[in-house]
């Protein structure tokens, strides 16, 4: 009793014999041949199985499959053919019993025909059953204009936060919760995903619609069959589908989905024309193979869909599923010509008399024969025989192919099937010949590689898809990518929740004086509240790719505003507000838009600094004030921030001015004199007294005081032993200077000096008159 396959070693599987204990069968001679099969020598184990089966009296079915696997395994696929004939006479051929004949002739296509193809097959496979994911074809690149989830053109293309590109209606489908490229998540409210993101981005949608007119047309006939085939109103949805491949005719995933609706409206003819369409255009692509396969399979067109199911395995030697397939059709096409042909259970040819004929079905070789042949074979290549390693009595009783008794259902394709890839495989090892017949036509061979390739017809329209999309040189507009607030290309464009798309510094400046957008006055609070000012990856793209030069006038511009902005000498900006000393804390609450514009230049511009004057009711402001740098910035909500600066230097108004609705100012920069020898003596003299003064004041503050001025200017710096050694002074003149109750004028004067005695002395004074007025 046949028990089926049984592993053994490996991938080396015995078949159990249908009568071990049969006499001739040598139990010593199998086990000398499985040793062979696991070391390689296939050769050696066919001649072994075949000798006992020569000893047999009657044909030992487990036997002839070991013999079959053997050959299969050495590569002598017509001899395999032989004796899986031989074995399915004695009893119908189980799927899992031709593991192995699939297995080596999808290798040896794959080996032979398919490595030159568009850079050659991988060998491997993927983990698990290999089934490829997605519906795209493996390592494709995908172009500037694809959705990455759909792996299609845009369609309504939506930016998220982060600045990448998707289908609105990907994103609405996928119930995203990141970006699928950064993973950067999206803001929620009230536990949920935000809008923000979901909104049509108006410029790139009218791009895309422009420059791929057709494919966006048949984008949008796409997606409402896809609607509708879920709603299932097949013929609905069909139609859309038609008039979308009208429109675009070499969209692989395109013609995917219309052949898969043809199979569940079982029009399974159309389905494989869809089918044989996208494998022209896709040759490489394992799963429109098996699509082609599934379809001739479900139109019973078997032998074709044989050798689609060979190309997928070739293409993809893991994929469990679609060999599985294969077993089971190879299997059928087998058991379906014995019983075509009425054949009664043949007698072995050693049994001699006139019934001593091995039969080989017909039908079946007529199904597997080459409709082309290789040049110098005549049209029976699939006959082979043995010289060597086969008995000469078993060669002689193998009857010649009739092409004529052929009665195998044959489609239209006929050509492709299991014997265009068996005609492809490479001649059997030493030992063997091909014996040519005259029966049957015979035509210049054309292997499977060349069936593959897209035809002329499709390869410029294919080159689109698997090339890349490339935006039309007569479409390109630089008008259209222009922002309509600077009325320049965009430089650094964002795209708003609502779908608009502006320069990052425009919209900047917009939003600091009304948090509406521009165009359509949608209120973007929520947006200004994150502050999710990302570029536009894509629109970046764009620009750099098809408009580079004007982008580089632009950002010469751009950058020469900043080289302007930065220039620390000729055009300072100043914030008109309050007093402020070097090395002393400055905290602004800033609020003002002008302000908000200067604030965040300077952080662009990266000096981080900006002048800090007294207002002046004649000039506008002071003419001397003192340079103060950013150490921190925190926003609100509404746009308002508090800036944390530090004093760095003084400085003196050479001149007022005004950019951009604040104040500016040419400046020099103020430095303390220096002195020597019995003047520094004096000045090192003058300094420790007024010191010490200073710190008898502090000291004598009652405690509230005391922990308020410790709250904003922190501890008294302690004595500099070196005077002159900063350009300003020492820094706890200033620090006394910030915290003494004195008038802004008052402090002014002492900051505009640039002798250190002066300051010394002017500061005694003040101790003086504030510690005479102090209160007992």
């Amino acid at each position: 009793m046949e028990t089926g396959i049984q592993p053994h070693q490996g991938e080396l599987f015995v078949h159990p014999l249908s009568n071990p204990a049969a006499a001739g069968i040598c139990p010593e001679m199998l086990e000398v041949a499985e040793e062979a099969s696991r070391a390689g020598d296939f050769n050696l184990a066919v001649e072994i199985y075949s000798s006992q089966l020569a000893d047999l009296q009657q044909p030992d079915r487990g036997l002839c499959l070991r013999k079959a696997d053997s050959l299969a395994r050495a590569g002598r696929i017509s001899e395999a053919l032989d004796s899986y004939c031989t074995a399915a006479n004695l009893s119908k051929l189980r799927p899992e019993e031709l593991r192995l004949l699939v297995e080596t002739i999808a290798r040896s296509l794959r080996d032979k025909e398919l490595t030159g193809i568009a850079g050659g097959v991988r060998g491997g496979g993927d983990p698990g059953d290999g089934e490829p994911d997605g519906d795209t074809p493996e390592d494709e690149p995908l172009d500037l204009f694809s959705c990455r989830l759909c792996k299609c053109l845009l369609h309504e293309p939506a930016t998220l936060e982060c600045g990448h590109t998707f289908c609105k209606r990907c994103l609405e489908d996928d119930a995203v919760k990141d970006c699928r490229q950064c993973r950067h998540k999206p803001g929620t409210k009230d536990g949920q995903v935000s809008p923000v993101g979901l909104r049509l981005n108006v410029v790139l949608s009218g791009l895309l619609d422009k420059w791929f007119e057709a494919e966006s047309k048949a984008r949008r006939h796409w997606v409402e069959g896809e609607t509708l085939w879920k709603r299932q109103s097949h013929a609905d949805a069909l139609e859309k589908y038609n008039n979308a491949v009208e429109l675009a005719p070499s969209l692989a995933r395109l013609l995917y989905q219309r052949a898969e609706l043809h199979m569940e409206m079982r029009s399974y003819s159309l389905a494989v024309q869809d089918a044989s369409s996208l494998c022209r255009i896709k040759p490489l692509w394992p799963k429109a193979h098996y699509l082609k396969a599934t379809a001739l399979s479900k139109a019973s067109r078997n032998d074709e869909a044989l050798q689609e199911y060979f190309v997928c395995v070739a293409l993809k030697p893991n994929w469990t599923k679609v060999k599985i397939e294969a077993q089971k059709v190879l299997s059928e096409l087998f058991s379906s010509v014995f019983e075509r042909e009425d054949i009664t259970t043949p007698l072995h040819p050693l049994q001699g008399g006139h019934a001593g004929r091995l039969i080989k079905p017909t039908s079946l070789l007529n199904s597997l024969r080459p409709l082309t042949q290789r040049p110098g074979f005549s049209s029976q290549d699939s006959e082979i025989s043995v010289t060597k390693s086969a008995p000469a009595e078993e060669s002689s009783h193998l009857l010649p192919l009739s092409p004529a008794k052929s009665n195998l259902p044959i489609g239209e394709d006929s050509s492709k099937s299991l014997a265009s890839v068996l005609a492809a495989l490479p001649p059997p090892p030493g030992g063997l010949k091909r014996r040519h017949s005259g029966d049957g036509p015979s035509s210049a061979f054309s292997p499977p590689s060349k069936l593959l390739r897209p035809d002329a017809a499709c390869s410029s329209q294919a080159a689109v898809v698997s090339g890349g999309r490339t935006v039309p040189p007569q479409l390109l507009d630089s008008a259209d990518m222009e922002c309509s607030l600077c009325m320049r290309l965009f430089y650094e464009p964002v795209a708003t929740p609502c779908g608009h798309t502006f320069c990052l510094k425009c919209l900047e400046r917009c939003l600091d004086h009304n948090p509406n957008c521009p165009l359509c006055k949608e209120n973007l609070s929520e947006y200004l509240a994150t502050r999710g000012y990302n570029k536009t990856l894509l629109m970046e793209e764009v620009l750099q790719r098809y408009l580079s030069d004007e982008l580089a006038e632009r950002k010469k511009i751009h950058e020469e505003e900043m080289k302007e902005l930065s220039n620390l000498n000729q055009e300072v900006p100043i914030f008109v507000c309050t007093m402020a000393f070097p090395t002393i804390p400055c905290p602004l609450h800033v609020f003002e838009p002008r302000y908000r514009l200067m604030i965040r230049r300077s952080m662009e511009t990266g000096t981080k600094q900006f002048g800090m004057c007294i207002a002046d009711e004649v000039k506008g402001f002071a003419d001397h004030g003192c340079m103060l740098e950013v150490r921190d910035v925190k926003f609100f909500p509404d746009g308002r921030s508090v800036v944390d600066t530090i004093g760095v230097s003084r400085f003196k108004v050479l001149s007022h001015g005004q950019r951009d609705g604040y104040n500016t100012a040419k400046i020099e920069y103020l430095e303390d004199k220096k002195v020597e020898g019995g003047e520094l003596v004096e000045l090192l003299k003058l300094h420790d007294s007024v010191y010490e003064q200073a710190n008898n004041w502090f000291t004598s503050l009652k405690d509230n005081m005391k922990s308020q001025i410790l709250s904003h200017f922190g501890h008294l710096p302690s004595k500099d032993p070196d005077p002159q050694g900063s350009p300003s002074g020492p820094a706890w003149c200033w620090w006394l200077l910030a915290v003494l109750p004195l008038e802004n004028r008052a402090q002014l004067t002492i900051l505009a000096m640039t002798s250190l005695k002066d300051r010394l002395i002017a500061i005694r004074r003040v101790l003086i008159f504030v510690t005479r007025k102090k209160p007992r």
